[in-house]
């Protein structure tokens, strides 16, 4: 990086950060602190909720996803619109006639404290754990390719997230998330554009498109019911469904960001807003991904983008082996390039089809190497991620970007990382101050005091997420761990609030028990991969009612 950068990257996060400070300070009640005053417009809420999940991990893994795997993930969203209607339709009505601050607090209503209880007791586990992540996955990544100090790396995106969202609540949370969704809209699309540039003069749009297709990463839809495959419409559509409804409609961290509205009205459009936009904008960051193929298709990448890892084995006694399956990597790439080229010329589907059975032995070099530098590791006693697809895009930045536009995608990635993280402290702190504290541990106390308890607690949770990023190992891909967090636990929660809205039949101490079972039977068939992750969701809401439902019976009956 060249001073234009670190200028770009340190000056844009100061600004937000300073900004979002000194706007949003001097909250005088819970009310402002959690609900922001129920001030915000309904493109603010439709911003806040979009960053709110729009974490760093989706500005780099997405992108490597769609370099190994095309442009199927985007399936993984197809419920999502669905779910934006119902919540529009059935939650967001009766949280504001209930005018609550959290969403568990309409559990206590409708069933019991207990209850309630479990459930932000459930939001806590899985959050505390995301909150870790979504610091640790820009984090991870930067110190590895620029070479920072991870831990240093951590505690430092902590700290400016725990300064503006201490300091201005969900104000502060909703107001910064507006500058950080300019700032990431805008590096998106510079990077796409310049991708576009760099490819030779005879490849157009049209043409890149022609060529990831020969490649087999424009195959976005897929209407199998293989249960192997993790993405499919059926998957996005009714799996991905549960899981947005779950995230949207119970998960704090979302709908502290629509109670901030100043109206229903407000509210709703907030979300249809996200439904229109979301699924659009996760294509376009899968299509940079496969841009991103296409230009290495022209261009010679590593056989690992991890440097880590290559460092690893240059160090080791497979240094040689190594070097053989870059050579053969090389050769594999020069008569791609004859066969692309001629692919794009006559069009002939013979070369189409050469062109994938080099991208076959294409892959299995990289997973050679991946064994490789496995054991290499295991010999030095080392940890080191093999699996790259979270490099890619980050490696890309780095060696293709001219100076000042590196900052600003490095700003893209650690505003995206502060944006998420904001939301989950800011919820965090919410649920632990108002379901835990102030209802079962110091009921009676000034609004002064809770306000001051809640501060807290968010500077708590703030510590323990850089503690759990500190400690946090990176998985086969940090995007889809954050969804198996959720998924393990967002179908049982999802489940208690369908009860509660439309199962008057069903009482708390049955909705209690049958959570409890739920969520052990969830955690077991996930250990023991009962099925692909996204249907955990489906299968844990469907589970709880149905024992739920089992349980109210068999007390009826006594």
């Amino acid at each position: 990086m060249q001073t234009l950068d670190w200028i770009v990257l340190i000056g844009t996060l100061a600004t937000i950060v300073g900004y979002g400070t000194w706007k949003t300070r001097g909250s005088k009640n819970v009310e402002d602190y959690v609900r922001g005053g129920s001030q915000s417009k309904w493109w603010t809420i439709g911003l806040s909720v979009m960053a709110t999940q729009a974490s760093a991990i989706t500005f780099l893994s997405t992108p490597g996803q769609a370099f190994h795997s095309g442009m199927g993930f985007v399936q993984f969203y197809f419920g999502l619109p669905i779910a934006m209607i119902i919540i529009c339709m059935v939650f967001i009505p009766l949280y504001h006639k209930l005018k609550v601050y959290t969403a568990y607090e309409f559990l206590e209503n409708r069933f019991d404290l207990k209850t309630r209880s479990l459930t932000a007791i459930l939001f806590l586990i899985q959050r505390g754990l995301a909150a870790g992540i979504t610091i640790y996955a820009p984090a991870i990544i930067l110190s590895a390719v620029l070479g920072w100090n991870l831990t240093y790396l951590n505690i430092v995106i902590g700290i400016l997230v725990i300064i503006y969202t201490v300091s201005g609540g969900t104000k502060a949370v909703s107001m910064t998330q507006k500058h950080q969704m300019a700032v990431i809209f805008t590096g998106m699309f510079v990077a796409f554009f310049l991708i576009l540039s760099y490819l030779p003069e005879n490849i157009t749009f049209a043409k890149a498109l022609e060529v990831a297709g020969a490649s087999g990463k424009m195959d976005i839809l897929d209407f199998s019911f293989n249960m192997e495959n993790r993405y499919t419409v059926w998957s996005g559509l009714i799996g991905g469904t549960f899981l947005a409804l779950s995230y949207f409609g119970t998960d704090q961290s979302q709908v502290q960001r629509y109670l901030s509205g100043k109206s229903v009205k407000e509210m709703q459009m907030g979300l249809i807003f996200n439904g229109l936009l979301k699924v659009p904008m996760q294509f376009f960051i899968l299509l940079v991904g496969v841009m991103v193929f296409v230009f290495y298709q022209f261009n010679q990448s590593p056989i690992n983008f991890n440097p880590a890892a290559e460092q690893v084995m240059m160090d080791s006694e497979y240094s040689e082996a190594y070097k053989e399956l870059e050579n053969e990597q090389l050769a594999i790439f020069n008569t791609k390039q004859s066969q692309i080229n001629s692919f794009v010329t006559t069009g002939e589907a013979k070369y189409a089809n050469e062109i994938a059975l080099s991208n076959e032995a294409d892959r299995a070099n990289r997973e050679a190497a991946k064994l490789l530098i496995q054991e290499a590791a295991d010999k030095k006693i080392v940890r080191v991620e093999t699996n790259d697809k979270d490099y890619v895009f980050i490696h890309f930045i780095l060696n293709n970007l001219p100076r000042g536009l590196i900052g600003l995608l490095l700003a893209v990635i650690l505003s995206a990382a502060m944006s998420s993280t904001a939301s989950e402290l800011n919820a965090l702190a919410s649920t632990t101050s108002l379901d835990l504290y102030k209802r079962s541990m110091a009921p009676g106390k000034s609004e002064t005091h809770y306000l001051k308890a809640t501060r807290w607690f968010t500077f708590g949770w703030g510590i323990l997420a850089i503690i759990i990023a500190s400690i946090a190992y990176l998985a086969d891909n940090l995007i889809q761990l954050v969804n198996i967090i959720g998924s393990i636990f967002y179908g049982n929660v999802l489940g208690i609030f369908l009860l509660a809205f439309f199962f008057k039949y069903v009482r708390g101490n049955a909705v209690f028990v049958a959570a409890l079972i739920t969520q052990a039977i969830v955690i077991i068939g996930w250990w023991f991969d009962w099925m692909p992750y996204l249907w955990l969701n489906l299968f844990g809401c469907m589970l709880v009612i149905l024992i739920a439902f089992l349980l109210q019976s068999l007390n009826s009956k006594k």
